[in-house]
């Protein structure tokens, strides 16, 4: 008779690949560049929510609604992800769109909103918006990329 193995918990392929992206997520968001992007994020969304009060035009309500709308759901995006990088980064592409939007939003709203006041409001920030949200997202792009990603590394050692 043989006598059966118990392999311990902490070496199970699963847990090891688990520890590996956490590891890899607590280190990229401790980068300089990684803090930088979310606080300049965070800046954005809160500017693009509040630019209709700012900028004075708070008067042409579609434009004014679809701008804090757009602007409070980037900045809650973008800024969460220091909290969970790794699954956060994966949804950058959503932030890539409210860029989008915001760039779009002063000639599609209803209403004559589209002055040159907004329009260069809103292509300059839904613009910044757009490049912070694809760093982000290629950020994402590179891990999953990197070889050892879904426990590869982890088995080898099985």
């Amino acid at each position: 008779m043989t006598e059966p193995t118990h392999a311990t918990m902490e070496s199970h392929p699963d847990i090891l690949a688990m520890r590996e992206r956490h590891t890899w997520a607590e280190q990229a968001a401790t980068k300089p560049v990684a803090q930088a992007v979310e606080a300049i994020s965070l800046i954005t969304g809160l500017y693009l929510a509040a630019s209709p009060w700012i900028l004075g035009f708070n008067g042409m309500l579609t434009l004014a609604v679809t701008n804090l709308i757009t602007g409070v759901a980037y900045a809650v995006l973008m800024g969460g992800f220091g909290h969970a990088y790794e699954r956060t980064h994966g949804m950058a592409w959503a932030a890539a769109l409210l860029g989008v939007w915001a760039i779009i939003a002063p000639w599609v709203v209803s209403g004559s909103v589209a002055t040159m006041r907004t329009i260069i409001s809103n292509v300059v920030v839904g613009a910044v918006a757009l490049v912070l949200a694809l760093f982000a997202s290629s950020q994402a792009k590179a891990k999953a990329a990197t070889p050892g990603r879904g426990g590869s590394s982890a088995r080898a050692g099985r």
